[in-house]
């Protein structure tokens, strides 16, 4: 790809006194307008702010590679800025980074899968050269750039003698910018140190550079730079790995390759399983973790549908005035057929929400176990989600939820994975392994662990917390609503949350307590970790969100005002602790607040439009701001401490 013939001197601005990321980007996006490379520059703008909310585009030695693509992109094109002092506000995945040198790539949408991956690769790896990155910004002036550019470095790779051939895998959330850049990073370090590193991506545009049989014959070693379970990993068979994020080649790919050779955290196993070294042990923690962050990517567009789905049911029902939620059976045989629509479209949504579970659990379960993992995983989250108490015709079933999904996906996870390693059949009989034995073993001990111990456990203590708030009925208001709001935020939608809400509307329609707590609670978590996904830059100087969690902060956000929590499940399933212990208190503050200044709410309607309808909503909106601030800011600064005491033990 000839990067020269994408830009021009107009496009090139050196030593600019730019001091802002939005000062930096209006600058370019007005440049591209002007030589014609874009028709809209706020539709184009709002593309590259969008992409800068998925993951950080601050690479590392200065660099920031800005994108966006759009429908208002008319040709593919480059803008270039040297600054001449650091942007303290652009978010880098290497900390200590920063911004001086920006390239911003214009990307039309009909070349989305094409040209925007091709173009993202081509400059992430000339730009990993460090003597052209060098020759690049140091340009004395315009002509001296483009003529740099044009002239990148091509290393032969066949005038090198390699000593020993090892191969890897680099793949990012996202599936762009990392995953070339780590690629790039290993096969630098690897030519540096006399080794050849062949690197397979796994991004948006699928697997690209497939390591061939050949290719794996010949190594010695696999590196896994993965944020998210890699593909086939059964192919690596018997050669020992390491297993790290995808940032770190660009810090440490050098000690990564020699750790890979010398230090190897195991040894891949059949079936895509590893067998730990004694200087593995804190694997495990890694591969749960990184199981949770397949999950919950996998996870994510599963709930942005199921909640687009109810929004537009419910907004569609309050634009007709409706007074109930679109689910009231009544409007299923509405004689408006718009309304029978608006009906049908909130129960897909809330079809699609089922089937959250079961799709994390199944790729918790694939992570740790394979292929093998993935049909026990599915099934496991099919339990968490209670779908076996509605096909069995069970009324009053409590399912387990993100506890019971987060138990069974590892179970189900490390029992596949254990017979996978564990069973040896004849080579003729190889074939039941698979296909039969593990799947039926392991949905097996599945099933008894759920029927005898998950669900029991789960729906004890949900009966316990029903008495808890019928035995304080009596209670001062306060506690009673403290107790309400902790219940109703616990679990997001879980059976824990509709035990509040059953005794709390049951209290309601006797008028002996009205639903102020329980409403609040709803709303205030999903709001509050949203917003938190948006203001961490601006309170601590850093995302400390990972890429995924940034994606459904702006679904948690928008879900919340419609008062559908489960946008917010992901956050904790990735670290339930935190994001628990934080919406409890901020639940409580915020219904406390409310409830002092006067606020009173008798009708089950938390969604924003019906707001109107609580007495004294001037306190009820106090009480919502300080429960989402609350919880917006305990998660950025509980959050940025762990991230800090982490990186202080890696020095």
């Amino acid at each position: 790809m000839e990067l020269n013939k994408m830009t021009n001197q107009d496009l090139v601005f050196l030593d600019r006194n730019w001091n802002t990321k939005e000062e930096v980007l209006d600058h370019l996006i007005d440049a591209l307008d002007k030589q014609g490379f874009i028709s809209d520059k706020k539709a184009y703008k709002q593309a590259v702010l969008e992409r800068e909310q998925i993951s950080a585009t601050g690479m590392e030695a200065g660099l920031a590679i800005p994108h966006g693509k759009s429908t208002a992109v008319k040709q593919a094109a480059v803008a270039f800025a040297r600054v001449n002092d650091h942007i303290d506000d652009w978010e880098s995945i290497d900390p200590t980074n920063q911004v001086k040198y920006i390239f911003l790539l214009a990307i039309p949408q009909s070349e989305a899968a094409s040209t925007h991956l091709q173009l993202l690769a081509e400059l992430s790896k000339r730009l990993m050269d460090q003597q052209y990155y060098k020759k690049l910004i140091n340009s004395k002036d315009e002509v001296e750039f483009l003529k740099a550019l044009e002239n990148g470095l091509v290393m032969n790779n066949d005038s090198i003698e390699y000593s020993r051939k090892i191969v890897a895998i680099t793949a990012c959330a996202a599936g762009i910018a990392h995953t070339y850049m780590a690629a790039e990073a290993l096969e630098k370090a690897g030519r540096e140190l006399g080794i050849q590193v062949t690197v397979e991506k796994q991004g948006a545009n699928g697997i690209e550079d497939r390591i061939t049989t050949e290719e794996l014959n010949d190594a010695v070693a696999v590196i896994f730079a993965t944020d998210i379970a890699a593909k086939e990993k059964n192919r690596f068979n018997g050669l020992p790995y390491i297993q790290r994020r995808v940032a770190e080649p660009l810090r440490n790919a050098t000690k990564m390759i020699e750790q890979a050779l010398t230090e190897p955290d195991g040894i891949v196993q059949e079936g895509g399983g590893e067998a730990k070294t004694s200087k593995g042990k804190q694997s495990f923690l890694s591969l749960l973790y990184q199981g949770i962050l397949t999950g919950i990517s996998y996870m994510i567009p599963i709930i942005v549908a199921a909640g687009l789905m109810i929004g537009i049911g419910q907004l569609g029902a309050s634009a007709f005035g409706l007074e109930k939620e679109i689910g009231d059976v009544k409007y299923a045989t509405d004689t408006n057929q718009i309304i029978m629509a608006l009906h049908f479209l909130g129960l897909f949504g809330s079809m699609i929400m089922k089937f959250m579970y079961p799709v994390f659990t199944a790729y918790l379960a694939y992570t740790i176990a394979d292929r093998p993992g993935l049909a026990p995983g599915f099934i496991g989250g099919a339990f968490a989600a209670g779908l076996h108490y509605s096909l069995w015709g069970v009324d009053g079933g409590i399912p387990s939820g993100f506890f019971g999904a987060l138990i069974l996906g590892i179970i189900a996870g490390f029992v596949a994975k254990f017979l996978n390693e564990k069973i040896y059949l004849h080579k003729n009989l190889q074939a039941m392994k698979p296909m039969f034995i593990i799947p039926g073993v392991t949905v097996l001990v599945i099933f008894i662990l759920n029927f005898y111990i998950i669900d029991p456990v789960f729906g004890a203590l949900n009966s316990g917390l029903q008495q808890l708030i019928i035995n304080n009925q009596g209670s001062g208001t306060l506690l009673l609503a403290v107790i309400i709001a902790c219940l109703t935020a616990f679990d997001l939608g879980g059976p824990v949350n509709k035990a509040a809400g059953a005794i709390s509307i049951g209290l309601a329609a006797d008028h002996i307590f009205p639903l102020t707590a329980r409403e609040l609670a709803i709303v205030i978590p999903p709001i509050g970790i949203g917003l938190a996904t948006i203001l961490d830059k601006y309170i601590v100087k850093r995302r400390v969100f990972d890429e995924n969690l940034r994606v459904i902060g702006t679904t948690s956000l928008i879900l919340g005002f419609i008062a559908i929590g489960e946008g917010a499940i992901p956050f904790m399933l990735a670290n339930p602790i935190i994001t628990i212990s934080i919406n409890l208190i901020g639940a409580s503050l915020g219904t406390v607040t409310a409830i002092i200044l006067g606020a009173v709410q008798w009708y089950p309607l938390p969604a924003v439009w019906g707001w109107p309808l609580v007495e004294n909503f001037w306190a009820y909106g106090v009480g919502i701001i300080v429960g989402v601030l609350f919880i917006a800011l305990a998660n950025i600064f509980v959050r940025f401490a762990l991230i800090k005491r982490k990186e202080a033990k890696e020095v």
